[in-house]
């Protein structure tokens, strides 16, 4: 065994084991949820979620992160099995894993070099207040005893890891949820358990076929909902991913993580289980509790199948008081405070860009929609600051016959109006040197743009030069400039 796996694997026993059980408690009401959600049994999201956290705990990328059945990816699949039924969901989840296969191997990990700062903080402070707005269910239309368990939880989270030694040895939200549930047993109050979520399986998950027939007209069936799983699960495992590598201060193979989950749901397809991804709230529980390294995940896919099938009359029993005070406590520790304190330092468009990120999540509870959404403003604020930075110097030589422009600055689609008014076309010079040594000409607006200058200035009867092209402007202009071309120059600019 290499020192690398000794490293993943058995580094933390001890603290993976125990956070593993804690996250396995957590999986239960929420994979019992999500299934419900998106129309099916129960029984599918507990299978999607032990066989992806097992899978993935062998070929992920990012070690320590939980991925199971999530919220954001059922939402995706509700009308497919509301139009086709379960056995479509499961040949659903297989190509969702294909294609993330092929997503993998093409790159779109390099995709999250796109996504700011501001939108990473929008989408983790978003993801808090959803995780905390999902457990006002369980705190509405209750009795006082409801809320008395669950801050009993949120103590006892809180205040054991202050006790000497024994704070440090056990994770504090699994002695809560055993304090809880205790105090109910023996206190003989009826709060809603895990049990009153819905049945657990009392089978072992079996391999199986999707009963769906090998046609094209199944795949246009499935096709646009996998393409929309897989990208959903990808972006939120590759967030995910980002986060916990910030809170852990270590580095993970985003590529290595986007095909690990491929395999990861082709695998629960073939076990009828539901796709799924990265969970941020359990990845972060795991974390809290001490979790670091590759058993933390297999302890809690193991431990997720052992509890729901095998010790489904103790797990029945747990207060959902006492998962809710954890997943209280997640929330607060996923949620970045001090984005608050710098709402007054930042500047605004970096501010808008995260409010932007956190209302569109909330508003559409789509993780997707809400990173798009922000990395789109982050890049029209780019492209408008970036703009800016375009300025020109001129001067007149050969005794004012000749005037010499000098570009400096970054000519692109957002500049590219602005390159043209530099010029005075209607100006008694001769010739016109246009010097961009100091100027990137980076699409093919920046090279309309000039076409369109050195079009308007020949047709006033003026000479014009272009010099001091760098390698990569003169690429772009010989291939897609015309304004050598006069046949072709016409024909685009003879409109304008």
């Amino acid at each position: 065994m290499t020192q690398k796996l000794k490293q993943e694997w058995f580094s933390n026993t001890r603290g993976d084991i125990l956070s593993g059980l804690v996250v396995a408690l957590a999986l239960i009401p929420e994979a019992i949820a999500f299934s419900i959600i998106a129309g099916v049994d129960p029984k599918v999201g507990l299978y999607a979620s032990f066989c992806i956290a097992l899978v993935i705990s062998f070929v992920g990328g990012r070690v320590g992160m939980i991925s199971a059945a999530t919220g954001a990816m059922a939402l995706v699949m509700v009308m497919l099995v509301k139009e086709h039924g379960l056995e479509y969901l499961l040949a659903t989840t297989i190509l969702t894993g294909i294609i993330q296969i092929a997503l993998a191997y093409v790159g779109v990990d390099k995709l999250m070099s796109f996504v700011a700062r501001a939108v990473m903080v929008g989408f983790v402070n978003a993801l808090a207040i959803l995780i905390f707005v999902a457990q006002l269910p369980e705190l509405t239309n209750v009795t006082w005893h409801v809320y008395a368990l669950t801050a009993l939880g949120l103590g006892v989270i809180y205040l054991f890891p202050y006790i000497p030694k024994l704070g440090s040895f056990l994770p504090s939200p699994l002695v809560s949820i055993v304090a809880v549930t205790l105090v109910a047993i023996f206190w003989g109050v009826d709060v809603r358990t895990v049990g009153d979520m819905g049945a657990l399986p009392d089978s072992l998950p079996i391999f199986l076929l999707p009963d769906v027939p090998l046609n094209f007209e199944t795949l246009s069936i499935i096709f646009p909902y996998a393409f929309a799983l897989a990208c959903v699960g990808l972006l939120e495992s590759l967030m995910t991913a980002t986060i916990i590598d910030d809170m852990t201060d270590t580095k993970s193979d985003k590529m290595m993580e986007a095909r690990g989950q491929g395999i990861a749901n082709i695998a629960s397809g073939f076990v009828g289980g539901m796709a799924g991804c990265a969970m941020i709230g359990q990845s972060v529980i795991n974390v809290k509790s001490g979790g670091r390294g590759r058993l933390s995940a297999l302890t809690a896919g193991l431990g997720l199948l052992i509890l729901v099938v095998f010790m489904s009359n103790i797990i029945s029993i747990i207060p959902m008081a006492s998962l809710v005070a954890v997943m209280i406590m997640v929330s607060v520790a996923t949620f970045d405070w001090s984005s608050i304190k710098k709402v007054k330092t930042l500047p605004l468009s970096t501010s808008m860009v995260t409010f932007t990120t956190m209302m569109v999540t909330i508003l559409t509870h789509n993780l997707a929609l809400g990173v798009l959404s922000g990395v789109l403003l982050a890049s029209l604020f780019f492209a408008n600051k970036i703009s800016h930075f375009m300025y020109h110097e001129e001067h007149y030589e050969d005794g004012g016959k000749t005037k010499f422009y000098k570009i400096v600055g970054q000519v692109f689609f957002n500049s590219s109006n602005k390159f043209v008014d530099i010029f005075d076309f209607k100006e008694d010079v001769q010739k016109v040197i246009i010097d961009v040594c100091r100027a990137h000409f980076w699409d093919i607006s920046a090279v309309y743009a000039l076409d369109k200058t050195v079009y308007k200035l020949r047709k006033e009867g003026k000479e014009v030069e272009i010099r001091g092209q760098n390698e990569a402007t003169a690429t772009i202009i010989d291939r897609f400039g015309v304004h050598d071309n006069l046949e072709e120059i016409e024909k685009i600019m003879g409109g304008h």
